[in-house]
């Protein structure tokens, strides 16, 4: 039973594996540049409808070390014949994408957004204070 399930494993590791493209896919732009103060940026264009752009440099954010600030964006052929595309920030604050494709939260219920309003007027409570 070990044997087969080792086997299995190896066949469906080989069976998932990439398969490589009979023709490379020519790269159409690519640019780079590294600047002494560490800030850099990169583009490139492939033949088959990729293509991505970065840029990004140190940010004095008033802390002990600067922080790097980093923009770009990258798209790419969706399968159903389509473009995704995406663009992003990513600092002091996190990763911050943006794009059509990505899901969104639903909208807040009514119900919800007249209690928060409601609770946004109302006079603040005494605090209880139990020994």
């Amino acid at each position: 039973m070990k044997t087969f399930v080792i086997l299995f494993g190896l066949v469906t590791v080989a069976v998932a594996a990439p398969q490589s493209p009979t023709e490379p896919i020519p790269i159409l732009k690519q640019e780079s540049s590294i600047e002494p103060d560490g800030s850099y940026q990169y583009s490139y264009e492939t033949g088959n409808g990729i293509s991505a752009a970065e840029r990004g440099a140190l940010k004095n954010i008033g802390a002990e070390e600067p922080a790097l600030q980093v923009e770009g964006q990258f798209q790419y052929p969706s399968e159903d014949g389509g473009t995704i595309q995406l663009s992003y920030i990513a600092n002091e604050n996190g990763f911050q994408p943006q794009g059509s494709h990505l899901p969104t939260p639903p909208p807040i219920p009514e119900v919800i957004q007249r209690a928060l309003a409601y609770l946004a007027t109302a006079p603040p409570q005494p605090e209880n204070n139990r020994p």
